[in-house]
């Protein structure tokens, strides 16, 4: 595991987390992950940006690390705000591709987890590092 469940479990309110294998078949319960937590916290309006960043977070973990195992985090950092990352075992720091071309189909994900995010970053740890995203919801009229 890489970051103990008992971290994650002590506040559910507060956060989610999942351990999955490091396979693009992960993004889909890590959609339904960021799903759930933003169901639980009312903040559905995210739930269509929060899965799309997700997915590419994990896609870029499976694709660009040798890691075995990933973990999802989705942890409500604000009233209006959640940050969902992605913990792999790799140290290296991700950096924004520019696509070959306009028919390239790699290149663009974190160019979209820009436009959509309201900041995002890298925190690195012993084990590896953590790539996330903070989204956050309109103020109600």
């Amino acid at each position: 595991m890489i970051v103990s469940a008992k971290l994650c479990l002590q506040r559910p309110r507060r956060g989610y987390c999942r351990e999955l294998p490091a396979s693009t078949d992960s993004a889909e319960a890590a959609r339904r992950l960021v799903e759930t937590a933003l169901s639980d916290w009312r903040l559905e309006c995210l739930a269509d940006d929060g899965t799309l960043v997700v997915s590419e977070l994990v896609a870029n973990a499976v694709e660009h690390t040798n890691s075995r195992r990933i973990q999802i985090v989705v942890r409500r950092s604000g009233e209006r705000s959640v940050r969902i990352g992605v913990i792999d075992t790799a140290r290296v720091i991700p950096a924004p591709a520019k696509p070959q071309d306009h028919l390239s189909t790699s290149g663009r994900g974190l160019l979209l987890v820009d436009a959509l995010a309201q900041r995002w970053g890298t925190d690195l740890y012993h084990f590896g590092k953590q790539v996330w995203a903070e989204l956050i919801s309109e103020p109600a009229r």
